[in-house]
């Protein structure tokens, strides 16, 4: 079998069966220190996909680069077809001033595809976009919710691609919602070069999450094996327990009045509309307002800053066709969760003990 040919990468050449940080150029600091970002290339000795991995987009959403370091750390990927292109951080002037946009205020995922003459945030877009995106058959990219806001595990994917569906279902987080795509964003993007793209939100803002963090890494890799990059496992005579729900819609609930939030509802439970999810009232107690849910479904993202504004966005919750079918998705992924082995435990979560229980507290 004639060797396989090297991979190419910012000008750097990486042999069939090795693996190699690439720096990519992405301009320099005030003080004239060079920037670059990242790309960790492994290419396999025999053919296959091209999958890229990447993290920080937004440059204070950091749980994607633990993701990132914990995948390049699996010995599994010694037996790696294709290859392998991981960016634990793209935007990198984000992620050292700890913010989620570039330096002019940009949103660098509504830049794509970029502009080699444009803003600041245009111009890493298109660099990232020729030099790193282009090569790649097939895109995980790797978010949490914003600042303040938590996000259940769960895959936002457009499902109308059957390869993308796949990608989205095998990843098995326990929820994946069928989103549309934003004009501008990474995912849009990769869609419109016909690349099969999922994106995977989990946790929030410069926090660390254990649950998000694991899940994350062992879904790119049952990705992987699905794609045929890694050697499947055995499986047994029994037909696995389905691992993911797939939400018809999603809402956000608001707060009616400014105040000072108290949650009832928490993560991962299951609501009822017309059920109370929180109250907020000002500092002397005196005006109450409830936050109640307009649907039924499962809360798969909410506030945690107590302070509110009239109109803000508190909780959202996933509607689904089938209810009690996605309530039994969520406790066997609660029920399945365990740390990676080799890899030591962060604390503990604050929903382990109560995912998927409806509230002591609702009306």
């Amino acid at each position: 079998m004639a060797k396989r040919a090297a991979f190419r990468l910012g000008g750097e050449r990486i042999p069939a069966g090795e693996r190699l940080q690439v720096e990519v150029p992405i301009g320099r600091l005030y003080t004239q220190t060079p920037l670059h970002i990242p790309v960790e290339v492994i290419h396999g000795r025999r053919p296959g996909p091209t999958l890229l991995v990447c993290g920080a987009i937004h440059g204070d959403e950091i749980n994607g680069v633990e993701i990132a370091r914990r995948l390049l750390r699996t010995t599994s990927l010694k037996r790696l077809r294709g290859t392998l292109l991981v960016v634990p951080i793209v935007n990198v002037f984000g992620f050292l001033h700890q913010s989620r946009y570039m330096p002019d205020r940009r949103d660098l995922n509504r830049c794509f595809p970029g502009s080699e003459k444009g803003s600041l945030a245009g111009r890493i877009a298109y660099l990232f976009r020729t030099q790193v995106l282009d090569l790649a058959t097939h895109v995980i990219d790797l978010h949490t919710g914003a600042s303040h806001r938590f996000n259940l595990p769960q895959i936002r994917a457009e499902l109308r691609n059957p390869v993308t569906a796949d990608m989205a279902e095998t990843f098995a987080a326990p929820i994946v919602i069928n989103a549309s795509l934003r004009d501008g964003s990474l995912r849009a993007c990769a869609d419109s070069a016909d690349v099969p793209v999922i994106t995977y939100e989990a946790g929030e803002a410069l926090r660390f999450d254990e649950v998000a963090i694991n899940t994350g890494v062992r879904g790119i890799l049952r990705v992987m094996r699905m794609l045929e990059m890694l050697p499947s496992r055995r499986r047994g005579r029994h037909r696995p327990a389905k691992r993911s729900e797939v939400a018809s819609n999603s809402t956000w609930m608001r707060a009616e009045t400014d105040g000072i939030m108290r949650p009832i509802a928490g993560i991962g439970h299951r609501v009822r509309e017309g059920q109370r999810l929180a109250v907020v009232a000002d500092p002397f107690g005196r005006l109450e307002s409830s936050v109640t849910s307009s649907v039924n479904g499962i809360i798969i993202g909410m506030n945690n800053l107590p302070m509110v504004n009239e109109g803000e966005a508190l909780y959202h919750v996933a509607v689904f066709d089938e209810l009690d079918e996605a309530m039994k998705t969520m406790d066997a992924f609660r029920d399945r969760y365990k740390p990676l082995q080799g890899e030591e435990p962060m604390a503990d979560h604050p929903w382990d003990n109560d995912l998927g229980q409806e509230s002591n507290n609702s009306d």
